[in-house]
C-alpha cells in the first residue's frame, strides 16, 4: 500500500468535485491542515515595527549608553 499526498483547493469547483469523487471511491482519506510557513526575517522585522517593538537612537553612542555598554 502506498501513501500519496495531494494539495487540493477545496474551495474551487474542480477541487470539490475531486474530493467528492475520492470519497465516493471509499478511499481512506486524511485531511491534514496546511502547515503555516515560518515568517521571513523581513516579515518579522516589519511586524516588530508595526507593533512598536523597536527603539530609535540618534547615534551609536546613544544606543550604547542605553544598553549600558
Amino acid at each position: 500500500m502506498a501513501t500519496y499526498a495531494l494539495t487540493i483547493n477545496e474551495r474551487s469547483a474542480s477541487g470539490k468535485a475531486l474530493l467528492k469523487y475520492l470519497e465516493a471511491l471509499k478511499l481512506d482519506i486524511q485531511i491534514i491542515p496546511k502547515v503555516r510557513m515560518r515568517k521571513s526575517s523581513y516579515e518579522r522585522s516589519m511586524d516588530d515595527i508595526k507593533h512598536g517593538r523597536i527603539e530609535k537612537f540618534a547615534s551609536a553612542d546613544e544606543m550604547c549608553k542605553s544598553l549600558g555598554i
